[in-house]
């Protein structure tokens, strides 16, 4: 079959203006260079266009989700999420069977540029459909939510990653949510580092500053050096509950 322009050349009529063939003859070129041979439409995107794979975790108190960054485009952004589930039932099951027990659940969404999430974006990314998976959903994991709709409340994190070998000498850890039962979230600052989420109870009214402790490398913390990190800031009463995921073999 011959190239759609070359149709078009014979195809016009002589009584159209040289511009108006030219216009379309552009067009139509442009046209057929979006298509592969099998047909199938290949659209530009953004460096940051990709399948965003995320870490859920949460409670009653709220759902999160954290990015699983990679040190090279499209991942390179360590980005975390307060979300909610469009439909209230589902969410509400949601939140109800991470506060029954610590588990690793992760988000297999569709395509989008992640940089549409970063605070103030146009456009903004306000939803997206995605599976929830029980486990890894690169490692095995089982979907157990199949495309459900995930609203996005707001960017709580949003850091585009430096590719550079770096080292910190300091861990820190975010306190993420505002109630009795909260989640410590590590910044990604070195190259190579590690991914880290646990899961806490602390006073309601106690402090929500940053947990510092000595870095050693990628290995992971001692729970009692970060236990008496958590204590200095939040009080007596406050302790480690578990992790929620710890990774390092996607950040060396």
């Amino acid at each position: 079959m011959p190239p759609m322009n070359h149709i078009l050349k014979r195809s016009l009529s002589p009584r159209l203006s040289l511009g108006l063939r030219t216009t379309l003859i552009i067009f139509l070129a442009g046209f057929s260079l979006c298509h592969n041979v099998l047909g199938q439409t290949i659209t530009p995107h953004s460096p940051a266009y990709g399948l965003h794979g995320m870490l859920l975790f949460g409670n009653n108190e709220g759902l999160y989700a954290s990015h699983l960054p990679m040190f090279h485009t499209p991942h390179d952004y360590q980005v975390v999420l307060q979300i909610r589930i469009a439909n209230q039932q589902l969410d509400a099951q949601i939140k109800k069977d991470l506060t029954q027990k610590i588990r690793l659940w992760t988000i297999e969404p569709e395509q989008f540029d992640i940089t549409t999430l970063a605070p103030g974006a146009n456009p903004a990314l306000r939803q997206f459909k995605a599976n929830i998976v029980s486990g890894h959903f690169e490692q095995g994991g089982k979907v157990r939510y199949k495309s459900i709709t995930a609203i996005v409340e707001r960017a709580l994190i949003f850091r585009q990653l430096s590719p550079e070998l770096h080292q910190s000498d300091t861990a820190t850890y975010r306190q993420i949510g505002h109630g009795s039962h909260r989640f410590l979230l590590k910044e990604i600052d070195s190259r190579p580092d590690y991914d880290h989420v646990l899961a806490i109870s602390t006073n309601a009214r106690s402090s929500r500053q940053n947990i510092l402790i000595k870095k050693s490398g990628i290995s992971e913390p001692d729970p009692q050096t970060l236990q008496s990190a958590l204590r200095s800031i939040n009080g007596a009463d406050a302790r480690l509950e578990g992790n929620v995921y710890f990774d390092h073999a996607d950040l060396e």
